[in-house]
């Protein structure tokens, strides 16, 4: 802990907790000292050169004189490999056990004493010194893995290693979890350690909340997923390749990933990008279904403070015409901060305040924070204690940090016997009345130290069984305590969707729920990381992201507050939410105009709710994100590859942000083909860019030539068919939810084209094609 850490740890929770904090931050550092292998003498190794191979389903493994290699096709097309006899389990981030191996994947020699596995989507080729290469079916290769290395202590323990890859000279690197940077990730250095900024962020600082060693590569030749599976702390070097460099060479993009321990294993998958994400998804599991209300606008503020203030802020949305569909209390509706608790002075009857809510339509969110008080009579930590649930350092006693509800422990997500008992705490919230649930401050921290674990890097976690330390257990805390609180719920409630945030999390989240963008500052470059964040996270695989709506700090003048909540309006996650100190953040503390025009934001929101509930089923089915990047469906093309300020909401949308203060008109990038503007049904020609208009009352927001969307009308569902260009037939998807439980939907499809000129849409099934059932409304005809 520095000077700066101790200074912002007084700024923010006070002199008094901050003395503690400091105490916490010496007593861990003690704790590591005796707790941890000291690092002495280190012996390097790299694999050698290669020996044998033997087959074996979907590859097989080939030995190198100083390690081996297993490599395996899996019948979702998906490449794995790891060194020194690693396999794919177990694994945090996988569902279940893993996919099966292909059996047309076969190991044969290649050229100068090499191997090679050939499957119907990719090629992987393996050098005789242990470089591998994956390829095209045509051949082309779009990564090359330099033969690892690896630093092994000569007393024993763990080892780290360092894996260099090359890329092609035009590719583009996205992912690495939430970045506040982005959602390009251009030359740098990028750490893999879920980290509270100790504050509110912007772009550039890093890490945040969320990391995931998940890289999305994108080239001319074609698109690749890089997982590497392990949960130790690390850091990935990234630089862009360049064309034509120096003497008119092209210079490969590297990456450069060194990690502090674990296995040296790795999944890769090639193709487009809606079927990388669509084999991520069956490698990781598919997205958890929120329900229908969680599609719509929901506010937050830290510091409601009461029952009253709670009821006054929802009447204002009443009175004002404007929808609202959840609230969330933040940690002051507890009982001095102590989880599972309620203020009985502030919130005397919560559960009829929830009632009254939700017969409005109004769902109530509780947030849950995984540290619980040190303190004998406490309900939760005597039943932790109970079950001996929460996490010990070397010597055997429990570990202790300091958070909001002073002295504190923290159960170990990692055990399944600690699992279910958390699980089980969500009872309470339930009777409540709460439907759903946010996860904050579980990267773990603690205000010992910002930027620092809570925990001792010596602390003792079971991991599953297999036992180990917080160096491989931290990045995976916050997904395990998802895990806990999803499967709690799915037992408690078994009718209905869970609704679950998390603010850490690591590879396969997805399957539990979304996350939001932590503490992003207020200003306009927290407006544009809050768009990089959404999209990023989105290329790793977890579809449901949004960021707090106008900042989480600071007060947000009126032109950012709208700008930011019409870019929240077509977000999957579109939530106000401000610091205790930040002022309000509902849209009538702005002024008149500003009212109106967020009027008009919400209003379109609700209109597109039957989109969105389309899209969450799709996700679910496909692992396509709601929100792409403008490539999605081009990703050949280079001028799409470096737009960033610009998305597709599906296939049907593209939304164009305002980012930047005093604009009234921006340049939009198009995609190939045709777009209406969808205020103005001005049609577009693309690719290219063209100047539109962006006053304060609206964002551009332009439509597909022949989409087909559903969106609520005056009497119910409508289809709004946008004209398809003459002689061409566009389409769109409608899936239908009673917005909760966990029937399968029937998936509708819809064509529409010109006949007899005139614009028509029918319904296509196996039945043949028939008239659609809901009218029928086309626009872009002018």
């Amino acid at each position: 802990m520095d000077g700066r850490d101790l200074v912002r740890s007084v700024r923010v929770i006070g002199s008094g907790r901050a003395a503690r904090g400091v105490r916490a931050a010496w007593r861990r550092r003690r704790i590591d000292a005796a707790g941890l292998p000291r690092r002495g003498a280190e012996r390097a190794r790299v694999p050698g050169q290669v020996e044998s191979a033997e087959p074996g389903p979907g590859g097989g493994v080939i030995r190198f004189s100083r390690s081996e290699l297993r490599i395996m096709v899996a019948v979702n097309g998906a490449v794995f490999w790891g060194w020194d006899g690693a396999a794919p389990g177990p694994s945090y981030a996988l569902a279940g056990s893993g996919p099966e191996p292909d059996p047309r994947a076969v190991l044969e020699p290649d050229k100068d004493g090499g191997w090679r596995v050939v499957a119907e989507r990719v090629t992987v080729v393996v050098s005789r010194h242990g470089a591998v290469e994956v390829c095209t079916p045509g051949g082309v290769v779009l990564r090359r893995e330099l033969p690892p290395r690896w630093w092994e202590p000569v007393e024993g323990g763990a080892g780290r290693w360092m894996q260099r890859a090359e890329v092609a000279a035009d590719a583009r690197f996205f992912g690495l979890g939430g970045r506040a940077s982005g959602p390009r990730l251009r030359d740098g250095s990028y750490r893999l350690w879920n980290t509270d900024p100790g504050g509110s962020f912007a772009p550039g600082d890093d890490p945040l909340y969320l990391t995931m060693p998940v890289q999305l590569v994108v080239a001319d030749a074609g698109t690749h997923l890089m997982f590497y599976d392990t949960t130790w702390d690390g850091t990935v070097v990234l630089r862009e390749g360049e064309e034509g460099a120096g003497s008119g060479h092209d210079r490969a993009g590297r990456c450069e990933l060194r990690m502090d321990g674990g296995p040296l294993r790795c999944w890769v998958m090639v193709g487009p990008p809606a079927r990388v994400l669509l084999t991520w998804a069956s490698l990781t599991g598919a997205p958890a279904l929120p329900p229908a209300w969680a599609l719509g606008h929901q506010h937050a503020r830290w510091g409601f403070g009461s029952e009253q203030e709670v009821r006054r802020i929802v009447a204002g949305y009443q009175e004002r015409g404007l929808p609202l569909d959840a609230v969330h209390l933040d940690i002051d509706h507890y009982d001095n901060h102590r989880v599972f608790t309620v203020d009985r002075e502030r919130f005397p009857k919560l559960p009829v305040l929830a009632e009254e809510l939700r017969r409005d339509g109004i769902r109530l969110v509780s947030v849950v924070d995984p540290a619980v008080k040190a303190a004998p009579g406490d309900p939760v930590y005597d039943g932790g204690t109970a079950v001996d649930a929460f996490v010990r350092d070397a010597s055997g006693r429990p570990v202790r940090g300091v958070v909001w509800a002073g002295e504190s422990v923290y159960p170990d997500f990692t055990h399944p016997r600690v699992r279910q008992w958390w699980g089980g705490l969500y009872e309470e919230r339930l009777e409540q009345g709460f439907a759903g649930f946010w996860h904050d401050m579980n990267e773990p921290v603690s205000f010992n130290a910002f930027g620092e674990p809570t925990l001792p890097r010596s602390a003792r976690h079971a991991l599953e069984g297999r036992g180990g330390d917080h160096r491989e257990a931290h990045n995976v805390y916050g997904l395990c305590m998802a895990r806990a609180g999803y499967e709690g719920l799915r037992e408690l409630a078994p009718q209905e969707r869970p609704f679950l945030l998390t603010r850490s999390g690591w590879a396969g989240m997805q399957r539990y729920g979304g996350t939001w963008s932590g503490d992003v500052a207020t200003g306009w470059p927290g407006l544009r990381a809050s768009l990089s964040l959404v999209l990023g996270l989105g290329l790793c695989g977890v579809p449901y992201s949004g960021p707090d709506v106008g900042g989480f700090d600071g007060s947000p003048s009126p032109e950012l507050y709208l700008r930011w909540f019409q870019l929240g309006a077509f977000l999957p996650l579109f939530r106000t939410h401000a610091s205790l100190r930040a002022g309000r953040r509902e849209p009538w503390e702005f002024g008149s105009e500003v009212l109106e025009h967020a009027r008009a934001a919400l209003l379109e929101r609700r209109r597109l709710l039957p989109y969105f509930v389309t899209l969450s089923h799709l996700a679910r089915r496909t692992g396509a994100p709601y929100v792409r990047p403008v490539w999605w469906s081009a990703p050949e093309d280079r001028a799409l590859r470096d737009c960033e300020d610009t998305f597709l909401l599906g296939d049907s949308l593209l939304v164009a942000p305002v980012l930047e203060a005093g604009a009234d008109r921006r340049v939009v990038r198009l995609p190939r083909g045709r777009w209406y503007d969808t205020t103005t049904e001005r049609v577009y020609e693309g690719p290219g860019q063209v100047l539109v208009d962006a006053p304060l009352s609206r964002i551009p927001v332009f439509a597909r030539a022949g989409a087909v969307l559903p969106v609520r009308g005056d009497s119910g569902l409508e289809l709004e068919t946008w004209a398809p260009a003459p002689g061409r037939t566009g389409g769109g998807l409608v899936i239908r939810d009673a917005g909760d439980g966990w029937d399968v939907p029937e998936v509708e499809r819809y064509v529409s084209r010109h006949r007899g000129g005139k614009v028509v849409v029918t319904r296509e099934g196996e039945d043949g094609v028939s008239e659609p059932e809901w009218p029928v409304r086309v626009r872009g005809l002018g």
